[in-house]
């Protein structure tokens, strides 16, 4: 069974715009996720410091890597609907 890792960024921007509510992802899951998805912090993923989301950082925060895909403004709901595509 593949396991599926979500890395939550925890850096300064991304834990006050909705990544520490991430971190508690795992009990939001649908049960057919649970058993395949593993949770995990980061102090920092270092996205915000890439030339494409530049001094705005805070508009694309909390940033997520699912499997080492960037999502932005992750939302719990937008990570379990990136979880369901991957089957």
């Amino acid at each position: 069974m593949k396991k599926n890792t979500v890395t939550v960024c925890t850096g300064t921007a991304c834990f006050v715009m909705g990544g520490s509510e991430l971190l508690l992802l795992e009990d939001q899951l649908p049960p057919e996720l649970k058993e395949t998805t593993e949770v995990e912090g980061s102090t920092c993923l270092g996205i915000c410091k890439q030339p494409n989301y530049g001094a705005s950082q805070a508009d694309h925060a909390p940033f997520v890597k699912v499997n080492g895909t960037v999502l932005e403004q992750a939302t719990a709901g937008k990570i379990i609907d990136h979880l369901k595509t991957l089957g």
